[in-house]
């Protein structure tokens, strides 16, 4: 999880308009097309947290045992994968919505698993 939120938070720093760009075409039919630059750096800044987060947390649990911080992080990813599926029905990719899906399983495993 952490590779995937980091590598997708830098992917969107680094090539920020042409990631503006295909969300705009994916959503051109959907209620938020006007909000699409707002919602992508919002999703850019939970991403970034969560993998920093997760990180930080993996640290932690080698050299103390102590899981919260990586527990925040992994509830992050979670929040971020429930806004990406959110957009993805709303610009009804039901392909890309189902593919999510596998991604939060594993998200909540996480949780259940940093939680026990």
């Amino acid at each position: 999880m952490i590779v995937t939120f980091v590598q997708s938070g830098i992917d969107k720093a680094i090539d920020w308009k042409g990631n503006v760009a295909f969300i705009k075409s994916h959503f051109k039919n959907s209620p938020l097309k006007n909000s699409v630059p707002l919602l992508l750096a919002i999703i850019l800044v939970v991403e970034i947290c969560a993998g920093i987060l997760m990180t930080v947390g993996v640290y932690q649990i080698y050299t103390s045992g102590h899981k919260e911080i990586a527990l925040l992080g992994v509830v992050l990813s979670a929040i971020a994968l429930i806004f990406l599926l959110i957009g993805q029905r709303l610009a009804k990719d039901y392909a890309g919505a189902m593919s999510l899906a596998v991604y939060f399983i594993i998200t909540i495993l996480g949780v259940y698993l940093l939680n026990s």
